[in-house]
């Protein structure tokens, strides 16, 4: 296919001023028209959330000969569903790219991530879904490694003639181009999150409280995922699903609940 007829979606969930979505677009517009469609506000850790009881607002940003640029009011899930049901209604995408994102999302991250979230729901409309994040939460972040994976990646999906659904989670260690040391395709980490809630009081004594915690690597050993790719230098490619069935447990379950 001539690169001009095709249309790349692009969005994320740090909202579409982020330094991230810029990159984004950079991976995207070597491969046909862009069209973004971006939080209004930052939307890290909103999963699949889509909004059902307050109105939806979209606004253009820009708009040049091969892209434009769409702030949305909702949530990532949101921008997806605003794009394929309504703005795009009438065409043809042929890939979501997803980020890029500030800081990875592998391992169990995927089920809270807002990034992940457009993603899988960019494959529920039968094309080609990649979410990109880079390792690395700062707002001045170099994203230089993570474009030029994110071409080398998206380009391949592109051409390679993939079965569909396909969902990618796409995460790039911190390090220049020369520092990263190739892909890996990986499983999913089995590891979890440790939570914290810290209690405060504002002035007036009213008790607030502020979540943070740690990840805990459930099998440091494993060389096989995701953590362990990034760990070592290694951008981290693991395809993933929507069906979360635990098919090991099917026929214990069968005994059980008889």
């Amino acid at each position: 296919m001539n690169t001009n007829e095709r249309l790349i979606l692009v969005t994320n969930d740090d909202g579409y001023a982020s330094k991230g979505l810029a990159a984004a677009i950079e991976v995207a517009r070597g491969f046909g028209r862009v069209v973004v469609v971006a939080p209004e506000t930052t939307q890290s850790g909103m999963s699949q959330a889509i909004t059902m009881y307050n109105p939806l607002y979209l606004r253009r940003i820009r708009e040049e000969h091969d892209l434009s640029v769409y702030a949305f009011s909702g949530t990532p899930v949101d921008c997806v569903k605003m794009a394929f049901d309504c703005l795009l209604r009438e065409e043809r995408v042929d890939l979501v790219l997803s980020g890029i994102n500030h800081g990875s999302n592998s391992a169990v991250n995927v089920l809270y991530s807002g990034t992940m979230g457009a993603a899988i729901e960019g494959s529920f409309y039968g094309c080609p879904s990649i979410g990109l994040s880079l390792d690395d939460h700062a707002a001045d972040a170099d994203f230089e490694a993570s474009v030029l994976y994110g071409r080398q990646i998206v380009g391949a999906v592109l051409d390679g003639g993939v079965e569909l659904p396909l969902c990618l989670n796409v995460n790039v260690p911190v390090g220049r181009p020369d520092e990263v040391k190739g892909l890996r395709l990986c499983r999913q980490n089995r590891g979890f999150w440790r939570e914290e809630f810290f209690r405060r009081e504002d002035p007036r004594g009213r008790e607030y409280y502020w979540l943070t915690g740690a990840f805990v690597n459930g099998e440091p050993e494993a060389t096989d995922t995701d953590e362990w790719a990034l760990a070592h230098g290694y951008v981290s490619v693991v395809p993933v699903q929507v069906d979360l069935t635990d098919y090991r447990q099917l026929g214990a379950l069968g005994k059980v609940l008889k």
